[in-house]
């Protein structure tokens, strides 16, 4: 984006760019995303706000529609069942190469370690995932401002933009049930709709939050079709977050998909709607920038702790762990690009069919 609009375009300055680039942290949802809804915003107002978004949403999810289809039709076939053996362990080591590259910047004291921990530990007593990343939010914020907290000061939000959750409902199925034996297109889009206003930090935050909804409490997923979900996001160019549309599709086919993906990406265009006249207070604010410090660290643990979950379904004998631990070291060490590490397994797990009969 920056070598796009920055350099070859000039639609922004390389300082604009870059607090928009911070106004998209501050902010839930798809980073990525976010940013490109910001640059239309900038450069054509509330029109190009929407076209820059869903013009970079539209190929991924189309993408991910296809995938989609492919799986529901071919996805129990021997030779697919073999491709995506050999493919998850390396979406594991990929989760893994995401967690050790932002532990040197989300923690940044050993209070911020805490809260990883925490946050791990929080999520496998089977807490909702809002709980660590909003409390523990709140409680960095108020510990790194304790000394502006004071009995004269009045309120300590006072003059100060502070992250605040949105006001979604924890649990949209007590709003609408689902239907008997079959899946509700209003509880997948209020479920979607509560994951894309809550989720901060990397889109492997999403595991926890879908993992939780759909396969813990609604139970319209399994471990093995969210691990082939995320595969499918990661192998795709575009965000991650169009794993909705996989989802969507695998729980309500074509209408469930496009509800889903709406669902999921909706509440960024009215993040950014809101937030971008306020952008330069955003990143002054003390308030703002300890929340969001103790956000991604409350992340960067729900990512840990699904990312042990998942490969306790994922990495099952000796040659997929095999297949974990050197995609792993190549992707940490060397940084090769993950796209060509997920080819490797596919090819690596067709193989071992082959050689198995």
């Amino acid at each position: 984006m920056r070598q796009e609009v920055v350099a070859r375009r000039k639609w922004v300055t390389e300082q604009q760019f870059l607090n928009l680039l911070g106004a998209s942290t501050l902010i839930p949802g798809p980073t990525s995303t976010e940013l490109a809804i910001y640059l239309g915003y900038a450069r054509a107002g509330r029109l190009g706000l929407v076209l820059a978004g869903g013009l970079f949403i539209l190929p991924a999810m189309l993408l991910v529609l296809a995938c989609a289809w492919a799986y529901v039709r071919y996805g129990t076939s021997p030779q697919v069942a073999s491709v995506l053996y050999g493919i998850k362990p390396v979406i594991i080591a990929v989760i893994v190469q995401a967690i050790y590259g932002l532990l040197r910047t989300a923690v940044k004291h050993w209070r911020l370690g805490v809260v990883v921990l925490l946050a791990i530990a929080l999520y496998l007593l089977g807490f909702n995932p809002l709980i660590p990343l909003f409390g523990l939010a709140f409680a960095v914020m108020v510990v790194e401002n304790r000394a502006r907290l004071g009995p004269r000061r009045g309120s300590p939000f006072a003059g100060h933009a502070v992250l605040a959750a949105p006001v979604v409902p924890i649990d949209p199925g007590a709003l609408v049930p689902a239907a008997a034996g079959g899946v509700s297109l209003a509880v997948l889009f209020l479920t979607f709709l509560k994951i894309g206003a809550t989720l901060y930090g990397s889109g492997y935050v999403l595991l926890a939050f879908l993992r939780d909804d759909f396969v813990r409490r609604l139970g319209w997923l399994t471990d093995r079709q969210l691990l082939d979900a995320i595969a499918v996001g990661q192998f795709t160019p575009g965000p991650v977050f169009t794993t909705a549309t996989f989802i969507g599709y695998l729980t309500g086919g074509w209408t469930g998909a496009i509800v889903a993906t709406a669902g999921i990406f909706l509440p960024s265009f009215v993040f950014v709607a809101i937030v971008y006249p306020l952008v330069p207070r955003l990143r002054a604010s003390p308030w703002t920038a300890a929340a969001l410090d103790g956000a991604n660290a409350a992340a960067l643990g729900l990512m840990a702790a699904v990312a042990w979950q998942l490969a306790v379904t994922s990495i099952v004998d000796p040659l997929t762990g095999i297949l974990a631990v050197a995609a792993a070291v190549l992707l940490i060490r060397c940084q090769v690009n993950s796209a060509w590490l997920v080819l490797g397994g596919a090819a690596a797990g067709f193989a071992a069919k082959l050689a198995g009969g």
